[in-house]
Order: structure tokens, then sequence, then C-alpha cells
């Protein structure tokens, strides 16, 4: 019979009233991975999406190739292979020990998790931007084309604007799951929130309170989110709905032009 364990409330109050250094590093590192891995994803996503929408098979066999293998393998996998698998495949070290850049350096293994969290997330962003340009009325495109703007200028200017509008939400979504999923770092020995925990549970046993106390540091940073998350929606519908109302008002103003001018 397993005897009942006592919980330490002065160890986790202890440990996130306020976090010591150790810990807020750990929290820091946590967003920034989160932050870096998420811009990184996004513009994955949308390179992928434009290939899939592309008129050449190839970019679209390739891109097609790319959600289909990261969407359906597990993400810890992918993390292990990028950081271990990599170097063996490739025959050389892709991931030093430290990786330096010109204003700070950071551990192989802390670039590695970003590199592979990020190529996981573009594989999920690239069908949320593919579905969010879809949203976008096909002949905002005809229109901008009929007026002799190229279709690069007119994805630019006229269909990803407006199709962001559709993308924020599960942008915003993936964000919020991208804080958590960066917990799987700490099976490459990343200091993020979890490994945090984990280091200070194998030296005190204390294990229901500091996996509580890391449970906390999570929720806040996921509920701060949340709040900014739905600040971001409301001012972004706002300024998109007088954005969509000009753009329109563009296209209608220039095809009118150019079917009056014949």
């Amino acid at each position: 019979m397993i005897a009942a364990v006592k919980f330490d409330w002065s160890v986790f109050f202890d440990h996130i009233l306020p976090p010591d250094g150790v810990t807020r590093d750990a929290l820091y590192l946590t967003l920034g991975i989160s932050v870096v891995a998420q811009f990184f994803g996004v513009l994955f996503g949308l390179i992928s999406a434009l290939m899939q929408m592309s008129k050449f098979r190839i970019l679209r066999f390739m891109s097609g190739a790319y959600v289909w293998f990261f969407r359906g393998t597990p993400v810890i996998v992918q993390i292990f292979f990028t950081y271990y698998g990599a170097n063996l495949f490739l025959g050389y070290d892709l991931f030093p020990r430290t990786a330096h850049f010109p204003f700070f350096s950071v551990s192989g293994a802390v670039l590695a998790g970003a590199v592979a969290l990020a190529v996981n997330e573009g594989a999920y962003m690239s069908e949320i931007v593919r579905a969010g340009i879809g949203a976008v009325d096909s002949g905002q495109m005809e229109a901008a084309k009929t007026v002799g703007m190229r279709r690069g200028l007119a994805m630019r200017r006229i269909v990803l604007p407006q199709a962001a509008r559709v993308i924020m939400p599960p942008l915003g979504n993936e964000f919020n799951n991208m804080l958590k999923t960066t917990s799987l770092l700490a099976f490459i020995s990343v200091r993020e929130l979890f490994q945090d925990a984990e280091i200070r549970i194998s030296s005190t046993f204390k294990y229901p309170e500091y996996l509580a106390g890391v449970a906390v540091l999570y929720l806040l940073l996921t509920t701060l989110w949340g709040f900014a998350q739905k600040a971001i929606e409301r001012k972004f519908s706002e300024s998109d709905r007088d954005a969509t109302m000009q753009t329109r008002g563009w296209a209608k103003r220039n095809l009118g032009r150019l079917i009056g001018g014949h």
C-alpha cells in the first residue's frame, strides 16, 4: 500500500511566488522558444500554402508531402530526429554544443528544439493559411489582375490582408499550444519550465509541489496570452473591416473604370 504524501505548501509557493532566478530564466526561455518557433512556423506555413496553390505540380507535391509528413508523425519524434538523428544522417554536427549568433549564443539543444517546433508548426499553419486565402472572394484577385496588378502583388496587398482576419483566431490558438508543446524539449535537456521542475524534483523528491507549481506557471502564460489574443483579434477585426471596405471599394472603382473605358 502506498502511503499518502503530505503536500508541502511552502515548497509550492516558494517555487512560484515569485520564481527564483533559475525558474525565471526557464520561463523566459519557454516564452522565447515559443515566439521564435511560432514566427518561423507562420513563415513556413505561408510558403507551403502558396506552394500548394501554385500552378506547378512539383511545388504542390512538395508542399503536400511536407504537410503529410509533419502532421502525420509525433512532434517528439521530430524533435529527437532533429537533434540526434540529423547529425548522424548528414554526417556532420548540424547542431553544435553551443550555437553563436552576432549578439547572443544558445545551446545546440535549444536551437534544434526551436527548429523542430517551427517546422512542425509550419505544417499546421500551411492548412490554416490556405483556408484563410480560400475564404477570400476570388473576385478580389480577378479584379486586381484585370487592372494590371501581378498575382504576387495582388496576393500581398489585396488577398492576404483580408485572409488575415480568418487566420488570426486559429493562429492565436496555435501559439497557445506552442507555449505548452515546448515542454517536450525537456527530453533533449533544454531547461525550460518542465525540465526545471524535473531537476528540482530529482533532488528533493517533491513531486506534487513542483508539478503543481509548473502547472500554475503554464496556466499563467496561457491565460495572459488568452487576454492578449482577444485584444489583438478585437483590434484586428476593427481595422481589417475598414481595410476590407477600402479594398472592395478600390476594386469596384477600378473595375468600373475599366468596363466604362470599353
